[in-house]
This record gives C-alpha cells, structure tokens and sequence, in this order.
C-alpha cells in the first residue's frame, strides 16, 4: 500500500468494529503490538491532525538535527560550568537544533516530490533510537571528562559532580517546553488565518493572520515576558539591595569620603554601591602603617544615580557631575598627585582592588571619583540602556577636566581612568578612539572590557600582525599593552613603553570579553591557533552552541581564581605600577603590594 493510499484509507489504530470473541487475547495483543509498530513507521508528513494541520509526531530530521545540537554543547567552552546549567545550554541549543531541522524538512517536502519508502523510513527511526541514547551517554561522560581537564588548566580542584540523568532530562523538558510553545503559536496562527479566512480573500487573510501572529509574539516577548517579566523583577530586587548595606560597612569618619562628615551627599542616599566604595576606604593610619612613612586620608567621591531634592531641576547627568566637582572640590581632591576617574558597572560597583592599590602606592596622595548611572545588574543595563554608561562618565570627565584646566598646569594632579567591565565600556564609550584616550589622559588602567567596547575592538580590528587577538599588540607596544599575568605579559614588547600609558588586563577565557552575537553564525579569532594560555584544545565552535555556551559562561566566570574567567584579582597593582608609578617606585614595592592586596580580607 502507498502512503498515498494510507491517507485515505480507515484508519487502523481503530481496531474492528466489533469485540474480539472468546480466545482471541493473544490475537487482540498481537494486534496492539501490531498497531503500535505501525504507527511507529508512519512518517511524519503523513501524519497531519486533520483539524489543526499541527503535526503530531517528532521529525526524524528535527530530532535528528536537535540531537546533534545537543551534543555539540556537550564540547567544553571558556570556563567550566556546573551540571545543571550544562541542561540548560543543552536543551536551549538543541531547541534551536530542533527549529532548524524542522525548516529543512519543510522546505524538502515543498521542493522535492519524491519521499524515502516505508522501509527507509522505518530503518532511520531504528537507527535513531537505537544509537542516540547510548551516543548520549557516553558523550555526557566524555564532557565530564573535559571539564575536569578544564578545572586543572584553571587551577581549579578536578572534582566535579556531573548528574548525566539529570543533564539530559533538563535539556529534554526545555526542548519539550520550546516545542510546546511554538506549536502553540502556530495553532495560534492558523486559527487566526482560518478565521479571517471566511472575511477576507485567502492571500489576504493568510498575510494579515501571519503578521498579527507575529506581532503578538513579538510584543508579548519584548513588552510582556522581558520588560514587565524580567526585567521588573530584577528591577524591584536591584532596588531592595540598593537600600542595603554590607555588613561590616560603616558610615566613615574622614570628611574626605563623600557621606563622611561635611559631605554634600548624605550617607543614606549614596545606595549600596555607593556606601561599599566609601565606608571601605582605607584609614591614614593603615596607609601608614603599611608604605612606613605618613601618609594622607584618600578621596573618595561617589555620586549615586537617585540626587538629592536640591538637584531636581537640573539634567541628571549634569547634575552628577556637577556635584561631583563640588565634592571633589570640598574634599580637596585637587591638591592630590593623582585623580582617577573611575566607571562603574550596571550596579554601580568599583573593584576594591583598583581602588587601594592606587591608594596604598601613592600613601593615599589621590582621589578616585565615580558616578552611578544605574542600580540594576550589568546585564540588564546593557540590554535596556548601555549608552547611558558612557554618558553619565563622560560628562564626569568633562566636567572634571574643565576644573582641572583652571589650575596651573604644574599643580594640576594626574588624571587617569579606569573601569572594570561595563566600567570599561563606560571610560572606552567616553573617548571612542585610543589616540583620545591617550590625548585625553594621563593613563589608563581598563579591564575585562566587554566585546563591544569601541576603543578595545578598534586594538584588536587593526593589531599588529602576528598578534593573537586575546593578547594584541598594537603600534608595537608604544602606549599601549595587553596582560594576563601582567608580570611578564606587560614586558612584551621590547620596545620602549613612552608615556601616557594605557594598561588593559584581559584575560584569554574571559566570556565578558568574547561575547558577542557574533557568535551565532561566525567562528571567533579567539578559537584560532594560537590559544591562550587558559583555554582548553577541546574548545571547538559550531553555530548557535557557542553563542549559548559562551552566554551561559558569564553567569559563572567569577567560579574561577584569577587571572581566569572574569577574576582579575590584583593584577590592577602590576597595571598601576606600569602606567603611572610614584617616584621611586620598585619592583620589589610592585611585589610587596601584589602580595598585600592578594591576600588581604576584602572589605567587600
């Protein structure tokens, strides 16, 4: 009989219209059993529900190509990553394997006539049951195995607690679930159509019906799911935190810390970030203790994203930094050696490390200024407003930088910048070419800039020949230098270093750096030979699982010990000794103080 011939035929699931008689049992289970095996072997573009046209039943090149898709994210990535989030990676990439196939097929089915016999068909799903649970298995095994290879690269210990069950039935259900929700749509769509189908001519109908199904979609996604969804709650839980404070935080005692006596911010109003920053400023009588000669109470500006009612009527980023300049003003930052511009991430976070190692090496001769543009995680502020980054420290360094020209160019202290991350993209975003960051400073210090930083992709789009993307050279080394392990790293090249400096520390594993939407459908420079000195040979890029797995890796880059990951530690003392050292600075100091902030108790 031809599939042809089955489409109109009775169905046969059915069963004889009468009940067995006495003594056909074993006829009735051979019949099931019978059945069964013939459904099995129907093919999946013969199996339409005549009432929907939604398909019932698996397509073998779906699920075929979905399985492959959940292998590949099997492959190791940047940093290792727990069990459960390995599921999560698998089953989103094998959803999107599973689209993709279901395209195909679609499109075979319209441009080829010709279909594969019952018993071709039949074979393929054999082979596909028979091979794929045991393939997975092992593979899961073998991902085990790579991760554990992963951790020792890194540094880490090799245990590693690795539920294969547990992995494959949560990339399972997600697959489930995403297959659930696009049938869902479509019977959606069809529905639609079908309906506007009896108003309108069917062109018509079909084209109106597809564009108001994908609009719901897109409007349900972007307004209901991600704006009133996630982001709101990450927004209500950003706002608790940020009324909190650290424990072991207090209010300081030295007028020269904003929220300290005489401020022009009030304490409670500096957000969570903000008191961390400046109730962890380190005393005058630390600083002493450690450089062995007096030293000086540091500054610490801190401007919070919420002003207070005095500044209502202005702009708020002008208002940031013009109250910046008068608390800069009032803590007498401008008689220091240096002052630093720092950027801050989404939550308004300032590495502890940058900040005291700057302090202890100058005897806190300085002062460190920052504004918060925002309470939320980096992750939404870059996905709602990233530009704001940028604006908000930009306007702080013009406004800062007008105040400096008005001083005698011998008293004027340095300027420098820096920024971690996001923080990063905020300094790069307020200069746009390196040749302006360098005009327009007396050093920086940047690091784990993320991908789409304009001045980093600038170094790495027009690097020197030769140069490994995750470590450039550009200009040969003259102003600026790229570090890992900043010991040895920022001695290469041998060429002479000239002044202003620019440091950035970016590590080779680092997914903050490499993510990029890119990934979805382009091979990287960073996969290409050589590797860096923290990424795995096993590393490999298939389309769509390195966008996922690189995705998946920035929610865990800070499980590593620097310098992996997005972990830094205090590499910022080797940056800082390298752009702008204090006189008489050594390389013995550069130790001394590396070991003291490495293995210091964070204030937070």
């Amino acid at each position: 009989m031809t599939s042809t011939d089955r489409k109109t035929s009775p169905d046969r699931s059915a069963g004889p219209a009468s009940g067995p008689g006495p003594g056909t049992g074993a006829t009735t289970g051979a019949g099931a059993a019978a059945r069964l095996l013939d459904f099995a072997r129907r093919p999946y573009w013969d199996r339409p529900d005549p009432a929907y046209r939604i398909r019932r039943w698996p397509d073998l090149t779906a699920l075929c190509l979905a399985t492959v898709f959940f292998w590949s994210s099997l492959t190791p990535s940047l940093v290792p990553r727990p069990w459960f989030l390995q599921g999560i990676v698998g089953g989103i990439t094998a959803a999107i394997g599973y689209a993709l196939g279901s395209t195909l097929a679609w499109l075979f089915r319209v441009l080829v006539r010709r279909r594969p016999g019952e018993r071709v068909r039949t074979r393929c799903w054999q082979a596909y049951w028979l091979l794929s649970p045991v393939l997975a298995v092992w593979l899961i095994s073998e991902s085990a195995r790579m991760q554990r290879q992963l951790r020792v690269l890194q540094g880490l210990p090799p245990t590693l607690t690795w539920h294969t069950p547990m992995i494959a039935l949560i990339a399972l259900g997600l697959l489930l679930a995403a297959l659930l929700v696009a049938r869902s749509v479509r019977l959606g769509a069809v529905t639609l159509i079908r309906f506007l189908g009896r108003l309108l001519p069917r062109p018509v109908a079909f084209a109106v019906g597809a564009a108001l199904s994908a609009l719901v979609v897109l409007v349900g996604v972007r307004d209901v799911v991600f704006d009133r969804g996630v982001v709101d709650i990450a927004d209500r839980i950003a706002e608790a935190t940020n009324g909190g404070t650290k424990d072991g935080i207090r209010r300081p005692a030295s007028r020269h810390v904003s929220g300290g006596p005489g401020s022009l911010i009030p304490w409670q109003d500096l957000g969570y970030q903000g008191r961390n920053f400046t109730g962890s400023t380190p005393t005058r009588s630390a600083l002493t203790a450690w450089t062995g000669r007096a030293a000086r109470d540091p500054v610490r500006v801190y401007i919070p994203s919420a002003l207070p009612a005095a500044f209502a009527d202005e702009l708020p980023l002008a208002a940031q930094a013009g109250l910046a300049v008068r608390e800069l003003e009032r803590t007498g930052a401008f008689d220091r050696a240096v002052l630093a511009v720092a950027g801050t991430t989404g939550t308004g976070w300032i590495d502890p490390n940058v900040a005291e190692a700057l302090e202890y090496m100058y005897g806190g001769d300085t002062a460190i200024v920052a504004v918060q543009y925002s309470y939320l995680p980096s992750w939404v502020s870059f996905l709602v407003d990233k530009e704001k980054a940028g604006q908000a420290t930009r306007a702080l360094l013009d406004a800062v930088r007008a105040r400096l020209y008005t001083l005698p160019a011998d008293r004027r202290p340095k300027l420098v910048v820096t920024g971690e991350s996001l923080g990063a993209y905020a300094v790069e975003a307020s200069f746009g070419t390196a040749d302006a960051l360098l005009a327009g400073t007396d050093g920086a210090l940047l690091m784990g800039a993320p991908h789409f930083s304009p001045i980093s992709r600038e170094i790495r789009r027009d690097r020197d020949p030769g140069s490994p993307v995750w470590r450039p050279e550009y200009r040969g080394g003259a102003h600026i230098r790229f570090a890992q392990f900043p010991g040895t790293d920022l001695e290469r090249p041998a060429a002479t270093w000239e002044r202003p400096r620019a440091v950035y520390l970016q590590n080779a594993s680092d997914p903050v750096v490499w993510w990029s939407p890119e990934l979805l459908l382009d091979r990287p420079e960073w996969l290409d030979e050589p590797l860096g000195p923290d990424v795995t040979p096993e590393i490999s890029w298939f389309p769509f699982v390195a966008f996922w797995q690189t995705s998946v890796d920035m929610t865990v880059s800070y499980g590593v010990d620097a310098p992996h990951g997005h972990r830094y530690g205090a590499g910022a003392v080797d940056g800082w000794a390298a752009v702008l050292p204090p006189p008489h600075w050594t390389a013995a100091d550069t130790n001394r103080l590396r070991v003291f902030i490495r293995h210091r108790k964070a204030a937070y």
